[in-house]
């Protein structure tokens, strides 16, 4: 039984001897799948931008120029242009070993004379072709290795740290991200929650589609039905005009709502309605509209607790926190402190025109000292203070003065020490009543999920 080995390899011939393109072309077609012939090298780009060629097959001499080359060597450079990686053999009759030196260190894979010997040429055409395919396959690799390192470099290019808590975030924001779950961070004030939102988002399967942010904490009731569901013209003394909603806006890609935990009731009933049933209806109207959303929502307040204290819906935490994300503050991640310090320092560096500025050693261990309540938002505008206030070129601890209070060994004491009094006092009141968890909580004058937290902080 014969095994027919299929043709392949593309070659473009570039001649002005209509006899040597036939006899090229009768020969080589046989052995390869297209072969396209031009006497006119005016024509080679229009020829290499509608098709890739595994190798072109270039004379160095046409009519104006018949011996020199200098019209190989002027196209070979023009072509390399086009496509930095053609691989291009010259053909001459008028050959020589300088000439073929010349035309190797100009770029070309080879060189061939004229007339060639059909077994030498085959050889020479197979192993240029070999070439091309290395070529683009390490092309390939580069390409691949360049856009990794981009997605790694620009991953979470906005959040800044290596300490493990955050890498803890990280590593969620890895596992959700390509999920089309819903997602609750949680977090104090100036963590970063929104960053953390835009983070899932970038690397979510719908990132080609809107982010849209809304901060639930600014919106009056009045207007929320209109600011998330949009209105029809005429619906409200104000509505001049038609005006979409934030969930259509965000429809096949990303809403993030910020600052949930200060809904009223009511206003999370309108919300849990439209995110079960995923259709909204603009004020004024009565058409239902299907939206496609990946919902992502953020608080600062204890939703657990809220929920125990019934101004929280519990349905509706159920819906919202599928997957939830706790966001550490910034003093359980003093590590981080100095990369962020510098990551401020360049931006308002950059901002205030002031060139080579950086921050001392004992600046850097006072920021680390300092209890940070408004965590990353208070440090980078203490930063920013430091930039604009300081005449010197290297921040000091005194520039922050103003703006810092380290932790004093009295403060930290005293905080060690009521953290010890909680602890003991929950574990009495554990052995007085059993470990029954209701009982315990009841005499503490906690909620039950406010005990399990406290249990957990203190390892009991």
């Amino acid at each position: 039984m014969t095994t027919v080995t299929q043709k392949k390899g593309k070659i473009l011939i570039v001649d002005d001897n209509e006899d040597i393109l036939k006899a090229a072309n009768i020969f080589l077609k046989r052995h390869f799948e297209k072969i396209d012939l031009t006497d006119n090298p005016e024509s080679i780009p229009y020829y290499l931008n509608r098709e890739s060629y595994d190798l072109i097959l270039l004379d160095m001499n046409f009519t104006r120029d018949v011996s020199s080359g200098k019209e190989g060597f002027d196209w070979l450079e023009r072509i390399l242009h086009i496509d930095p990686n053609a691989v291009v053999v010259l053909m001459t009759a008028y050959g020589d070993i300088q000439t073929a030196v010349k035309a190797i260190k100009a770029g070309a894979t080879n060189f061939v004379l004229k007339p060639w010997e059909n077994n030498s040429f085959l050889a020479t055409l197979y192993s240029s072709i070999q070439l091309r395919e290395s070529k683009l396959e390490i092309e390939n690799l580069r390409s691949k290795q360049q856009e990794l390192n981009t997605y790694v470099n620009n991953k979470y290019k906005e959040i800044i740290g290596q300490s493990p808590a955050i890498q803890k975030v990280f590593y969620l924001i890895d596992r959700v991200a390509s999920t089309d779950a819903n997602v609750l961070i949680l977090g104090e004030n100036g963590t970063g929650k929104e960053l953390i939102a835009n983070a899932i988002h970038r690397n979510s399967l719908r990132n080609r589609e809107p982010f849209v942010g809304v901060d639930l904490g600014s919106i009056s009731e009045s207007l929320f039905e209109s600011e998330l569901f949009g209105h029809k013209k005429g619906a409200f003394t104000d509505a001049k005009e038609d005006r979409a909603g934030r969930f259509e806006v965000a429809s096949g890609g990303t809403l993030f709502l910020d600052e949930i935990g200060n809904l009223s009731l009511a206003l999370q009933a309108k919300l849990l309605t439209s995110l079960q049933s995923r259709k909204i209806n603009r004020v004024g109207s009565n058409k239902l509209l299907n939206v496609d959303i990946r919902l992502i929502c953020a608080t600062n307040l204890p939703l657990y607790e809220m929920v125990e204290e019934q101004t929280f819906r519990q349905d509706l935490l159920y819906r919202i926190n599928t997957i939830e994300i706790h966001l550490p503050p910034l003093r359980e991640r003093l590590e981080d402190i100095p990369l962020l310090a510098n990551h401020f320092l360049k931006i308002y560096s950059r901002k205030y025109n002031k060139k080579n500025l950086s921050i001392s050693k004992k600046a850097i261990s006072n920021l680390q000292q300092h209890s940070w309540p408004g965590n990353i938002r208070e440090l980078q505008h203490s930063i920013e203070r430091a930039v604009i206030m300081s005449s010197e070129i290297i921040l000091q601890p005194h520039d922050f003065d103003i703006y810092l209070k380290p932790n004093s060994n009295q403060n930290s004491t005293e905080h060690q020490k009521l953290e010890d009094v909680e602890k003991t006092l929950i574990q009495k009141t554990l052995l007085k009543y059993e470990g029954n968890i209701t009982k315990t909580a009841n005499e503490l004058g906690i909620t039950r999920p406010a005990l399990y937290r406290r249990l957990k902080k203190h390892g009991l």
